[in-house]
């Protein structure tokens, strides 16, 4: 059995905070606020990775008024949610992502952004890729406010005695 995931997430940038994708700082003069570190990427995963397994959302799992999520290691947050998908049966097959932001440019990273998810993810880096794109000036990233992130993934169930739905 096969199910695709899709995650999104949207964080405005304020200085003071870093930049982090996908548990890679970048340098950068803005970062993510939000209630955790604010890695916008992770969270996107987190998102698609329980989506795909039917086992809820970011929301559910690390509420943002819960205090213990304060500042919390994104990645370390996601290490936990693929622990539940992973245990629940699934695999990961592939996953795909695209950053979108006016600045920084994201491909001098992209590599150390992929192996830092196939590593917290315990995956092939050839089963991950990260996109950087641009709001062309349009909208909160296209103005520099904001940074958003998609992510896809497609995760693979061994056959169950069980009858699907």
């Amino acid at each position: 059995m096969y199910r695709i995931g899709l995650g999104r997430d949207l964080h405005r940038l304020a200085e003071g905070r870093r930049f982090l994708l996908g548990g890679v700082e970048i340098p950068f003069e803005k970062g993510e606020l939000g209630h955790s570190d604010g890695d916008v990427l992770a969270h996107a995963v987190i998102d698609a990775l329980l989506g795909a397994a039917g086992m809820g959302d970011i929301g559910e799992l690390f509420p943002s008024g819960d205090p213990a999520w304060k500042d919390a290691d994104s990645i370390l947050m996601m290490k936990s949610a693929w622990e539940r998908v992973r245990n629940n049966g699934w695999q990961l097959v592939n996953l795909d992502c695209t950053v979108s932001c006016e600045r920084p440019m994201l491909l001098p990273h992209r590599e150390k952004i992929c192996r830092s998810l196939a590593l917290a993810l315990e995956a092939d880096p050839l089963t991950i890729f990260v996109k950087g794109k641009t709001g062309e000036g349009l909208g909160p990233v296209g103005t520099g406010e904001a940074v958003e992130a998609l992510a896809i993934c497609l995760l693979e169930k061994g056959p169950s005695k069980e009858t699907p739905f």
